[in-house]
């Protein structure tokens, strides 16, 4: 079995205009939220073996964050430049790409993408995935590359004001 968890960055800086898209940092409400949230999977004891995350500067951010609640090492987070501005076929092709050593793995990117793979994945009816939100995916495969439409179940969906935790 493989579980995805599909996590979008937390809410980001928009003061500066001068930043290219790709540079903008968190906002003070996204340094509060992404520790917040991964209390709640540590709490629910839900934890990836590794991250795999966009290089923008406010994903990397948001999953160091949830590297140091998960106590992952350095070496388990790894970043992949095709998840910045990625579509679904563009993120499937990552995911399928993914080592099957792993079993779970988290991957950090932004929207529409991650909504719209989030609904492919899982045939879910998800409008939006608010900044900071986590889908948690499960497989039947042993093996990434088999992974495709419709082929997970959406085990659990959360975000900063949702009042799940």
């Amino acid at each position: 079995m493989k579980q995805l968890f599909v996590i979008r960055h937390a809410k980001s800086d928009w003061g500066d205009f001068n930043l290219k898209d790709f540079d903008r940092p968190l906002n003070k409400r996204g340094h509060k939220n992404a520790p917040e949230m991964v209390e709640r999977f540590v709490a629910k004891g839900l934890k990836p073996d590794v991250i795999v995350t966009s290089p923008a500067l406010r994903a990397l951010t948001t999953a160091k964050y949830f590297a140091a609640g998960w106590q992952l090492k350095a070496e388990q987070l790894s970043v992949n430049l095709s998840i910045y501005e990625a579509d679904t076929k563009t993120l499937l092709q990552v995911i399928n790409e993914f080592n099957d050593d792993f079993d779970s793995i988290a991957l950090f990117g932004h929207n529409p993408g991650l909504t719209n793979l989030v609904n492919y994945l899982t045939d879910g009816q998800i409008t939006n995935m608010p900044t900071c939100s986590v889908a948690v995916i499960e497989f039947s495969f042993d093996e990434w590359k088999l992974i495709s439409s419709n082929t997970g179940n959406l085990v659990l969906f959360d975000y900063p004001k949702s009042g799940l935790d």
